[in-house]
């Protein structure tokens, strides 16, 4: 969750820090042209306050007396020239220059200065002139008429290199950027410290859940900062697992109290029936109907109280060599076996792995039971132990009738037995209990055809992680 809220309130923070910092940044480049735009317009005012007194030379190309006030003005436009680098002159209204600086500079044509020119013309001040960006290298055109009498008799233009204007506002940019960078190097930090702070308990609530649904139901959401909300929603589930525990217990409780309790009226009733039996012909069919059918019982019972012992139970898990206790289990089922006429064989290679050993042996004695049960005469059952890096298997393999699709589907389900078996002793019981068992380890058992073709086989994985329990 956080590798998905984390991004979003980046992406927002970076738009709030770029709406403010680009408005921010064309201020700075405005704010700089405008300021030079102002310095030159106090220039040419200077200078068309120098020109407005000089003689008027319109009638020639220069006059010939000398005017005092005339070399002045040349005098300031090269001082301004030499000291700036601004190119600055005076020209009638002709466009023949007064005074220039440099003196090869003059009135072009067209483009800004000629612009600039006309319209101080029409006794205008040049005025916003086009924005000059860092990456252009426009120059800053200015111009101020000089008027004599209520009307323009020369103008002064200033025609200014944009160099150092642009730096100052690169310059502005980078602190800019400076600060934008390290405004959102906090707001990432605070981004994260806020996602930690409110989705930690969303974790450990994750962690817990999965904990109890594996099995660990003694697992709790431990007390943890966060929104109100999540501290509500973690007491919440807490309460919740305490109360599915307490059902759980209470299930647990009656099955294993029940199976106790009828056990006892259960054994008294065998032997009366037995008792009875004495007084009847041995051939009684009806007898020994009810005979069966109370030792049927007596079974369903000792299973029920083996299930709830191992739903109940708190597994001993070992690191144990898988390979001898599979190749103990076949040694100890092989002599039933054969008195059902099936082989036995085991492939049992040493291999560790993290189990309680009563409750895998119980499982295999379970499993093993039956795969011998189903296997008709002459057929053998494999018991094969493999391993990977994470977990080692042990796979029970017989050649029975198998089951179908939707048989496989339901395999394992408690008093679960398939319509085709139902002639078999047995309460259904059996590998509900292995299950049971070794989930409880962290283990698991999965069911699938032996082969594809008749008779298909049951093919049972009996699975244990080698890595050693979390605690």
């Amino acid at each position: 969750m956080s590798s998905r809220l984390l991004p979003l309130l980046i992406v927002l923070m970076a738009a709030v820090l770029l709406a403010l910092g680009v408005p921010l940044a064309v201020s700075v480049a405005g704010a700089e042209q405008q300021k030079a735009v102002v310095d030159r317009i106090d220039d040419t005012a200077r200078f068309a306050a120098l020109a407005q007194f000089v003689t008027d030379g319109t009638s020639g190309p220069r006059r010939t007396v000398p005017d005092e006030r005339l070399e002045t003005l040349s005098r300031e436009l090269g001082s301004y020239h030499e000291v700036y680098g601004i190119r600055a002159g005076v020209f009638y209204r002709t466009g023949i220059p007064m005074a220039n600086a440099p003196a090869d500079w003059s009135l072009p044509a067209r483009g800004e200065v000629r612009d600039a020119f006309d319209e101080a013309l029409l006794s205008r001040r040049s005025h916003d002139p086009e924005q000059v960006w860092p990456w252009q290298r426009h120059r800053l055109v200015v111009a101020s008429p000089v008027i004599r009498d209520g009307d323009v008799v020369a103008v002064v233009v200033t025609d200014s290199p944009t160099g150092q204007m642009r730096s100052r506002t690169l310059h502005g940019w980078l602190l800019i950027g400076t600060g934008e960078i390290a405004a959102m190097l906090l707001a990432v930090g605070a981004a994260l410290r806020l996602t930690g702070w409110v989705l930690r308990p969303v974790r450990i609530l994750d962690a817990t859940t999965h904990d109890i649904a594996t099995g660990r139901l003694k697992s709790r959401v431990a007390a943890a900062g966060g929104p109100p909300e999540l501290r509500r929603l973690a007491r919440s589930f807490n309460e919740m697992a305490d109360n599915v525990e307490d059902v759980l217990e209470q299930q647990r409780a009656f099955v294993a109290d029940a199976s106790h309790q009828l056990r006892n009226p259960l054994s008294a009733l065998l032997l009366r029936i037995e008792l009875l039996a004495l007084e009847l012909p041995r051939d009684n069919e009806e007898i020994a109907s009810v005979r069966t059918e109370g030792k049927r019982l007596a079974e369903v019972l000792d299973d029920l109280l083996d299930l709830a012992l191992a739903e109940h139970a708190q597994p001993d898990l070992r690191l144990i060599d898988i390979g001898e206790l599979a190749a103990e289990r076949v040694a100890a089922w092989a002599p039933a076996a054969e008195a059902e006429g099936v082989r036995l064989v085991g492939d049992c290679p040493a291999t560790t792995a993290w189990a309680d050993p009563v409750a895998l042996s119980s499982a295999l004695d379970a499993v093993i039971d039956n795969a011998v049960k189903f296997s008709p005469g002459g057929e053998s059952v494999e018991v094969t132990v493999s391993f990977d890096r994470d977990t080692s298997t042990i796979v029970v393999a017989d050649h029975g009738p198998g089951l179908t699709d939707e048989e496989l589907a339901r395999v394992g389900d408690r008093f679960w037995r398939s319509g085709r078996h139902q002639n078999v002793k047995g309460s259904g019981l059996g590998l509900s209990i292995s299950r049971a068992l070794l989930a409880a380890g962290g283990g698991s058992v999965s069911y699938a055809r032996h082969r594809e073709e008749e008779p298909r086989g049951l093919r049972v994985t009996v699975t244990v992680p080698r890595s050693a329990p979390t605690a």
